[in-house]
Order: C-alpha cells, then sequence, then structure tokens
C-alpha cells in the first residue's frame, strides 16, 4: 500500500500575504520570505490592492496630529494605551 507524502508548501497563500503585510511595508522580512510574498503579488489578483490599502492607511495614519483628534478620541486612544501597557506587564510576568 502506498502512502501519500505531502510536502510543506513554499508559495505564500493569500492569507500568510494579509499577516505578511506590515513586515513587508517596514522592511522587517528576511530576503526569502520577501522574495516570496512579492512572487505571491505577482500573480494573486487581489493581494496588491489590499497592499495599495494598506499603504495608504499607512501615509494617512501618519499624517494625523493630536490636534486632529476630538477629545473623546484621545481619551479612547490614552485608555487603549493603558490597557495595552497593563496587558503587556502583566504578560512579562
Amino acid at each position: 500500500m502506498s502512502r501519500l507524502r505531502f510536502r510543506p508548501r513554499r508559495d505564500v497563500v493569500c492569507r500568510e500575504a494579509v499577516e505578511l503585510v506590515t513586515n513587508y511595508l517596514e522592511d522587517a522580512l528576511s530576503q526569502a520570505q520577501r522574495r516570496r510574498f512579492e512572487a505571491h503579488l505577482a500573480h494573486c489578483p487581489d493581494c496588491p490592492e489590499y497592499l495599495s490599502q494598506m499603504r495608504a492607511i499607512v501615509a494617512l495614519a501618519g499624517s494625523i496630529t493630536p490636534d486632529d483628534l476630538t477629545p473623546r478620541m484621545r481619551g479612547e486612544f490614552i485608555g487603549l494605551y493603558r490597557r495595552w501597557q497593563a496587558d503587556e506587564a502583566h504578560d512579562s510576568l
């Protein structure tokens, strides 16, 4: 009886590409990861658009100043940051 052998996939799939976008934009991928990611982009009909949208979000977010936020928004961001800090402190115990 023959056994089927499965090789791990070397190609990036869309779900993985979505997870790699931030590291790609921050130039934090290894050369091999970057090549695989860019090969996926070259053949995928959807992921280049997602990457373009993420670039636009980063550009817009980078142009926001504290003066652009309402007092309520500032309070919400401060609350989120404090909860994140508390979680980080708790996780390091």
